[in-house]
């Protein structure tokens, strides 16, 4: 069946409280994608952020992310009272996210409310604790060690620490143990809240897609607790890093810096690492889609002192087996593959094998500084994909119309004949709902209009990203009406 989504970062919604949160104004967001007849709810990763307050480098790749604990639903529960919070300085503008604000504010708020939670001593606490034993400890006690040393990168820290010395450890959870059932505590909140909005969504008939970044994050609760499991040395650094090598958009390629897994030990152990990892993701969501897909066919390496990307090689991945055992051991799950840049045959032919739809970005139909090409045109599209405009790291439709090359986006005028009285962006909308693709999802900031303001990201770059949030009142049952009309006429309801 030929279905329609509306990919928007839980970050993004609108809010009072300078960050979108599992509150109010998603349940109201999930009644109106149901209204505009869409299928799929697509969200950035839900993880805590570290450096950068990107997504896609987080503390942990099981938690989730503290920001987006609702505080007035917290109010409700009687853990926090609205004087708490109701008179804070959020930010100077309410459709950007301060994460400084975010950091000292709702954290402090937070340790209130997890006093409360925890005089309660519920038993629904006790068995979340016990049911998340795999990775929970592990997490709370980092986070708890990061607070403890200055928010320092882990291999910073002392000696005995960093290499998890046992005595050294049992005494830090003897010593923390009041910030160890803080952190812990944190997770209850955003687990209790985040499966409330996913059981409203099973009821609206939406789907929840999410987004695992192949890679974590050096300074990362997964890396310090199981250094075996990546390519590190003796001191428990890296010995190469990611990235991916030069294109279009980068000269230098993008030196991502997140340690490479040791694909070869992870294959003797039957992948155990990875498969808790995507068991977990998909309590939580009904979709999955894997960033990076070509990493696990052949991964960019790149020495961990080198200055940018453009020293780096090739190394191949685990392969099918990785998705073989994946299978045997989680069952057929539902996998979208992101199998954007440098693509090879040999990439090709994984996809193929693993059956999993890949992904088709409109946007680089037409931008010959990518090279994309014709694949990305609608008309090629196959049957199993998912058809995007553009994703997170994409310029909105009219922030690209606006900047790309102008013979690239006269090539896109003449293919997709958008109508300029209502928006060049609707034009490129109706040319992904139009095509063959079984899945087509647009960014809410294109349903929106927007221009570059709205863009959430721009790969390569430090500073203002991961900000961008949608406005009290700019989108309700007019637009949602528009939507449901278009999702009709190309049959996607």
């Amino acid at each position: 069946m030929r279905k329609a989504g509306v990919l928007m970062s839980i970050s993004s919604l609108p809010s009072k409280w300078g960050i979108g949160s599992l509150g109010k104004a998603a349940f109201e967001f999930l009644d109106f994608l149901h209204e505009a007849g869409q299928s799929y709810w697509q969200v950035l990763p839900i993880g805590p952020t570290g450096y950068g307050d990107s997504p896609y480098q987080s503390f942990s790749a099981f938690a989730g992310n503290p920001y987006f604990i609702d505080i007035d639903e917290l109010s409700r529960e009687g853990l926090l009272v609205p004087s708490d919070y109701e008179n804070i300085n959020w930010g100077e503008d309410p459709g950007r996210v301060d994460y400084g604000i975010m950091y000292v504010e709702r954290f402090r708020l937070l340790r209130k409310a997890i006093e409360k939670l925890l005089e309660r001593k519920s038993e629904e606490l006790e068995a979340f604790f016990e049911n998340e034993a795999d990775w929970l400890p592990d997490y709370a006690l980092f986070m708890a060690f990061k607070d403890r040393y200055g928010g320092k990168p882990w291999h910073e820290w002392p000696s005995e620490i960093k290499k998890r010395k046992k005595e050294a450890i049992e005494k830090g959870r003897a010593e923390l143990k009041a910030d160890i059932a803080f952190w812990a505590g944190l997770q209850y909140l955003f687990f209790i809240q985040w499966q409330r909005l996913h059981d409203r969504a099973g009821e609206l008939g939406i789907s929840i897609i999410g987004d695992i970044p192949i890679y974590v994050a050096e300074d990362s609760a997964d890396v310090w607790a199981h250094p075996e499991q990546f390519q590190m040395d003796e001191e428990l650094r890296p010995v190469k890093v990611a990235g991916c090598p030069p294109d279009g958009f980068s000269e230098k390629g993008q030196l991502w810096g997140n340690p490479l897994f040791d694909w070869e030990r992870m294959k003797n152990d039957g992948y155990d690492w990875w498969i808790k990892r995507i068991g977990h993701q998909l309590r939580y969501y009904d979709v999955l889609r894997i960033d990076h897909f070509r990493g696990f066919e052949s991964y960019y390496a790149i020495d961990r002192v080198s200055m940018d990307a453009r020293s780096g090689n090739w190394e191949k991945g685990p392969g099918l087996d990785f998705f073989k055992r994946l299978e045997e051991s989680l069952g057929k799950k539902a996998i979208i593959a992101e199998d954007l840049g440098f693509i090879t045959p040999e990439v090709q032919k994984l996809l193929s094998d693993t059956g999993f739809p890949g992904m088709k970005v409109l946007q680089f139909a037409f931008d010959s500084r990518d090279g994309g090409g014709r694949m990305y045109q609608p008309h090629n599209y196959p049957r199993n994909c998912v058809a995007y405009v553009g994703t997170h790291d994409n310029d909105t439709a009219l922030g690209w119309t606006s900047t790309a090359i102008p013979a690239d986006v006269e090539l896109a005028r003449e293919y997709i004949h958008p109508d300029r009285a209502e928006g060049e962006n609707w034009g490129m909308m109706r040319a992904i709902w139009a095509s063959h693709a079984g899945l087509a999802i647009v960014q809410m900031q294109d349903l929106l209009g927007l221009g570059p303001e709205g863009r959430m990201n721009t790969p390569s770059t430090l500073g203002g990203n991961w900000t961008w949030r949608a406005l009290p009142g700019s989108y309700g049952p007019e637009l949602a009406e528009r939507i449901y009309r278009q999702m009709y006429i190309y049959e996607r309801l």
